[in-house]
């Protein structure tokens, strides 16, 4: 069993992090840290795991982390590049799911997070951990970034058509939708029941935090700096997120087939039969991403259909599957849960 600690354990990444884990065959959790929880069981808190385990969450500076094999840090940005670093050079591999590590311009990072970056050496380190684009990279990797749930779903919708040479890269269009869960478990008015409950709202059109590290992402893909148009919008519903990508096609080809031999052997990537239009619903408490793939008619247009849970896929359960890289272990293990309905 490999042993495993989770920074930052009451916010929603965390507890699936913990619902995870409980599950995996091959994990031992050892230590989960809150300051404002510290000494509280975990099943108190987050009652769904009553019975999976008796931890109970601990002050960071009192986590047993030394012992472990691979801590997760779900936390607010700027944390995990404060404490990591001391657990990297003990030999403990590390994976973070906040922002901390996953744009290489420092300064862009300063600009959109409002803080100097505390540990230059190991971001420039750091593997973006997408395993569909990045997979032999994680494997070898001590810190590994996970990206964001807009950046996957968007990722997973252009690369194939970007390193393929087949779309304008100057001309990207990405209008995503997200569940409330993805603003986190914080006190927020404007992720209240009655504010968002039959309601529908684009937000960060002037500018979104995920913008960068898709700009940066997609860019590798293409080769050359891309132009991204990014509208996040918030729905009234928990979980889920839905984007519909647009390109501008500079070649003719095969765009069905293209996804499927791209994504032929990806266990968490589902390529739908030609004329599909995926749910949110399928892929719920699952970390499976769903895709399809359109020609706009009458025009030179793709159109890519990416769904997935934002808390698995978009941040957990593609956390978990990095780890399962990390240690050696299969990349779908504790991952084979099947998406909720109704």
């Amino acid at each position: 069993m490999v042993k495993i600690g989770i920074v930052g354990g009451t916010g929603y990444t965390g507890v699936e992090l913990l619902r995870i884990l409980c599950a995996h065959p091959h994990a031992q959790l050892c230590a989960i840290t809150s300051r404002t929880e510290a000494g509280r069981p975990v099943a108190d808190l987050y009652p769904n795991l009553r019975g999976h385990t008796d931890l109970c969450f601990v002050e960071p500076s009192e986590a047993a982390l030394a012992g472990c094999d691979l801590v997760f840090f779900a936390t607010p940005h700027g944390v995990a590049m404060a404490q990591a670093p001391a657990l990297l050079a003990r030999g403990i591999k590390v994976v973070d799911l906040s922002a901390d590590f996953r744009l290489r311009d420092l300064d862009v990072f300063a600009q959109w997070y409002g803080m100097t970056h505390s540990a230059p050496d190991w971001a420039a380190k750091a593997v973006y951990g997408l395993p569909e684009l990045n997979r032999a990279d994680i494997q070898s990797a001590d810190l590994v970034a996970a990206p964001g749930c807009y950046p996957t779903a968007v990722q997973l919708a252009l690369a194939p058509l970007l390193a393929a040479g087949l779309v304008d890269p100057s001309d990207l269009i990405a209008d995503c939708k997200s569940g409330v869960s993805g603003a986190g478990r914080g006190a927020n008015v404007g992720a209240l029941f009655a504010e968002v409950n039959d309601s529908f709202k684009a937000y960060g059109v002037s500018g979104h935090r995920h913008l960068p590290e898709i700009s940066q992402q997609l860019s590798i893909a293409a080769g050359t700096p891309v132009g991204l148009v990014f509208t996040p919008h918030l729905t009234p519903m928990t979980r889920g997120i839905h984007a519909t990508c647009y390109a501008r096609l500079t070649a003719d080809a095969d765009l069905q087939a293209l996804f499927e031999s791209t994504y032929a052997d990806e266990p968490m990537v589902d390529v739908m039969p030609a004329g599909s239009h995926p749910e949110t619903r399928s892929v719920r408490g699952s970390n499976q991403c769903r895709l399809a793939v359109h020609r706009a008619p009458g025009s030179d247009r793709v159109v890519v259909l990416a769904v997935e849970d934002n808390l698995v896929k978009g941040a957990s359960g593609q956390a978990v599957q990095c780890m399962n890289l990390m240690l050696g272990l299969d990349e779908s293990a504790g991952l084979g849960g099947i998406g909720l309905l109704p």
